[in-house]
């Protein structure tokens, strides 16, 4: 029976803090928050999206658009994840994303390839004036040259480890760890 090994990364006051200053960043980059829309990328994404929306709000007095994207039909393994995917909803803001700056938002940067997904389903959607990426955890290990414009916390994770990304809508908690899976001694 394989054991598990939970490693502590960030708990809920290192979220809030990590959130409110990309949510700092994201508006000084963009020299404020005129055109700026937040897209989630389905699932925990969303959530982190709504958090940078709220702490937008709250620092700037601004409510930014903020939509869902969901990019199942867009990745390049989805051949292998079975004969019927599980398709979610994607949302556009109101007034769509032509001619404005798309920060699409994720909990976990790793392969780059969520990322390359997620710009081909906005190219179907129309044409933003610049498409930024934010994530709340980048644990390296790019097969793409994509990297994220906001960070909130780097991590070097092995191969023997999973980042989890906890969200209150999902998980009842929030926070991050890292899953570690061995096999037992014999």
């Amino acid at each position: 029976m394989p054991k598990e090994k939970r490693i502590h990364v960030m708990d809920e006051a290192d979220v809030r803090r990590e959130i409110a200053r990309m949510a700092r960043e994201i508006v000084e980059r963009n020299e404020g928050t005129e055109g700026l829309v937040l897209m989630g990328i389905h699932r925990r994404g969303i959530q982190i999206a709504n958090l940078l929306r709220d702490e937008i709000g709250s620092q700037s007095g601004v409510r930014v658009p903020a939509g869902s994207i969901d990019i199942t039909l867009y990745r390049d393994d989805l051949g292998t994840i079975g004969p019927l995917p599980i398709v979610g909803e994607s949302d556009l803001p109101l007034g769509g994303i032509d001619d404005r700056t798309v920060v699409l938002v994720d909990d976990v940067a790793y392969t780059g390839r969520t990322m390359r997904a997620a710009i081909n389903e906005l190219s179907d959607w129309g044409r933003p004036k610049r498409i930024q990426f934010c994530v709340l955890v980048d644990r390296g290990g790019r097969e793409l040259p994509i990297q994220p414009d906001f960070t909130g916390r780097a991590v070097t994770v092995r191969k023997d480890q999973r980042v989890e990304v906890y969200v209150p809508d999902l998980d009842g908690k929030l926070g991050v760890e890292l899953r570690t899976v061995k096999p037992e001694a014999a």
